[in-house]
């Protein structure tokens, strides 16, 4: 009998990994458990295009309805895992007897943190990570009402953008003294916020939502300092975190998510990871991460798939995302949580700049407002780890192309 692969979680990491099984001539069997109703489809649009009615869900689909009938994988959608079992290789599952498989792959993904706020389970308080999600704001988004928007990372600051567009009145909340700060810092993070208040956000940092009060739905958010904003409805948006609930007691390792290897592999030989949950090592940055973008979901997914049918290629994608806002068009590429320097290429104050975060002389990651084919061109830098002169990087009439070229040493001038 040909080996069975079972894939759980019907996610964009899962649904890539099912069809490259299927496009490299994987002839065994593959099933994939998704927790959703629906097949594998791309989340980017749900705080952007879809939400704004702009465009169908189909377009957001990973592949077509049909494919995965007509391509032999078995779907379980609307089914959760419950517990896997790496030594008998059986996945439980909730609705009826477990499956078995010869390799697995976890692609389980993430779930929206949910703090112990009093009044968040008021009709009207939304968050955002499925289409069901997505479809229940968008019923609520009529021109003239007000909403409260809680966290200004990137699904708030979306989410904030779309709304303005659509005509809602918005006030948000962050605890941070800008928007995106913890990713990209105050400097950045200023530019950002004064991008959401030109587009009328009433924007507040420092404090934090507290309380949510109403009667048969939300009415309004109080705040620490004892700010009391009224409201129609409310989006939190507070972070992320793994899935991996089924994991627990099976001897697999759940260090931030499922630590795997450069190959997407855990210590198990026949348990692999991929997509949001997946805590892999770079071999370009000699340490793990965790990713959460689409990027990383679609590439990471491929490669694991290749990699459960042998083919020793390792994952070392230059991590890439992007974010709209209004006109506005932000890309970031590479990983990092801290810098030591920042160097910028143009002028924050016209919202066309990159910046680059470095550590130790290397860049780590570089992020630009409407300048994406310079961000690319960065990727090369990023990826060569070489150590760069933060004067080049910041002239203009340097190509970024030719800085990747050349390994540039301390004691050159």
């Amino acid at each position: 009998m040909p080996p069975g692969f079972v894939i759980i979680g019907a996610s964009l990491a899962g649904g890539v990994a099912a069809a490259t099984l299927r496009q490299d001539g994987f002839d065994g069997d593959v099933v994939l458990i998704g927790a959703e109703a629906q097949p594998p489809y791309e989340r980017p649009p749900l705080s952007k295009q879809y939400l704004r009615g702009e465009a169908p869900f189909e377009k957001a689909l990973v592949r077509p309805a049909g494919f995965y009938e007509q391509n032999r994988i078995e779907t379980r959608f609307n089914t959760r895992a419950t517990r896997v079992d790496p030594i008998r290789r059986t996945v439980a599952l909730d609705t009826g007897s477990p499956v078995h498989y010869d390799k697995l792959l976890i692609a389980s993904g993430v779930r929206n943190r949910r703090p112990p706020i009093p009044g968040l389970d008021l009709p009207g308080v939304f968050d955002l990570r499925s289409v069901s999600d997505a479809d229940a704001l968008r019923s609520r988004i009529v021109s003239g009402r007000k909403a409260a928007v809680v966290g200004m990372g990137f699904i708030g600051c979306e989410v904030a953008a779309s709304l303005r567009q659509k005509g809602v009145e918005v006030v948000s909340v962050d605890p941070s003294p800008t928007p995106l700060f913890r990713v990209l810092g105050a400097d950045v993070g200023r530019v950002m916020a004064a991008v959401h208040q030109d587009h009328g956000v009433q924007a507040v940092f420092g404090d934090v939502v507290t309380r949510f009060e109403g009667g048969a739905g939300v009415e309004r958010v109080i705040t620490r300092s004892g700010r009391r904003f009224d409201c129609d409805f409310a989006v939190v948006g507070v972070g992320v975190e793994p899935v991996i609930d089924f994991v627990a007691g099976s001897g697999i390792d759940t260090a931030h998510g499922v630590p795997v290897d450069e190959y997407c592999r855990t210590a198990f030989e026949d348990v692999y990871a991929a997509g949001d949950v997946a805590n892999h090592y770079h071999p370009i940055f000699r340490k793990r991460m965790r990713v959460e973008h689409w990027q990383n979901a679609m590439q990471q997914g491929a490669a694991a798939a290749r990699s459960m049918l042998g083919k020793r290629q390792p994952y070392d994608a230059i991590h890439w995302f992007w974010s709209d806002q209004y006109d506005v068009n932000l890309q970031y590429a590479g990983f990092h949580h801290e810098w030591d320097q920042m160097v910028v290429r143009g002028r924050l104050d016209d919202r066309r700049f990159l910046a680059f975060y470095l550590n130790q002389g290397r860049v780590d990651a570089v992020v630009g407002l409407n300048r994406g084919k310079d961000i690319r061109r960065a990727m090369a830098l990023i990826k060569s780890r070489d150590v760069v002169d933060p004067r080049q990087l910041a002239d203009e009439d340097i190509d970024l192309r030719s800085l990747a070229q050349t390994q540039i040493t301390g004691d050159q001038k």
